[in-house]
C-alpha cells in the first residue's frame, strides 16, 4: 500500500511540474503567461502536495 501511495504522490508532482511549463520570453518579446496564476500559485501548490503526500507514504506504518 505504501508504493502505491508513493507512485500516485510522483505522479501528483509530476502533474505539478507539468503545470509550469509554458512558453518563455525572450530578448526580443515578452511573454506575460510567464506571471500567470496557473504558473505561481496552482502549479507549487500541486507539487507541494505531491511531495507532502510522498512523505506521509514513507512514514505511514503499514497495518499488519
Amino acid at each position: 500500500m505504501n508504493y502505491i501511495l508513493l507512485a500516485v504522490g510522483m505522479v501528483i508532482v509530476i502533474v505539478g511540474f507539468l503545470l509550469m511549463t509554458g512558453p518563455g520570453s525572450t530578448d526580443t518579446a515578452f511573454e506575460p503567461d510567464i506571471f500567470s496564476a496557473r504558473r505561481t500559485k496552482v502549479a507549487p501548490l500541486v507539487c507541494l502536495f505531491g511531495f507532502v503526500s510522498m512523505v506521509y507514504a514513507v512514514v505511514r506504518k503499514p497495518k499488519s
